[in-house]
């Protein structure tokens, strides 16, 4: 059985008459993700307006990672599917040309992934990233977020992780939120840059 959500709710971020057309949208037909609440409980999306949890996990080298370590700044906490594939690689490699340009205007990066530490060590090495990588192997993060869900590709329907980007502002508020059909990995710096 599927539960609805409130449409007051839903507009205060999505505008949309429906989730499913909210969800449609935001994710592709490819991607949509319906939340049964016989299996989850509980709809997880973290809206804009929404306080970030303090606690975000532990970063590539097993340290805790808090919301309180950036304050001062505005987070780019961006969420992605996987450590060394092309367009994850491309993301990464956006941001990290693009890292000076992101500081100057205020921001720090933060990447979140189900990839092991040791994964991460070796992404950020490999494409010398100058930012830390969360590590979020019990998947409490992306289910937090709500960004774990039901992909499909090539006929093949898998749970994973939905390439999209939260821009928390200084007092740890979300002010903007980017999903898969917006993020242009490799302009993604870019894309975030444009906004200010």
């Amino acid at each position: 059985m599927i539960y609805s959500v409130k449409l007051a709710k839903i507009k205060q971020f999505w505008n949309y008459t429906t989730l499913f057309d909210q969800i449609y949208s935001f994710y592709g037909s490819n991607n949509a993700v319906f939340c049964n609440f016989e299996a989850n409980k509980r709809l997880l999306i973290m809206n804009i307006g929404d306080k970030a949890p303090e606690i975000l996990g532990k970063n590539e080298f097993g340290n805790d990672v808090c919301l309180s370590d950036y304050k001062g700044k505005k987070l780019v906490l961006y969420f992605y599917p996987k450590d060394s594939t092309p367009g994850c690689t491309s993301e990464a490699c956006s941001l990290r040309d693009n890292y000076s340009e992101l500081g100057e205007a205020g921001y720090e990066v933060l990447g979140v992934s189900v990839d092991s530490e040791k994964s991460h060590q070796k992404f950020i090495e490999k494409n010398s990233l100058p930012f830390h990588l969360i590590s979020d192997t019990d998947k409490k993060l992306v289910e937090t977020f709500g960004v774990w869900g039901e992909k499909k590709m090539c006929g093949r329907t898998y749970m994973g992780t939905m390439r999209t980007t939260f821009i928390i502002d200084e007092n740890g508020v979300v002010t903007d939120i980017m999903g898969p059909k917006q993020i242009k990995v490799k302009e993604h710096a870019n894309q975030i840059l444009a906004k200010e």
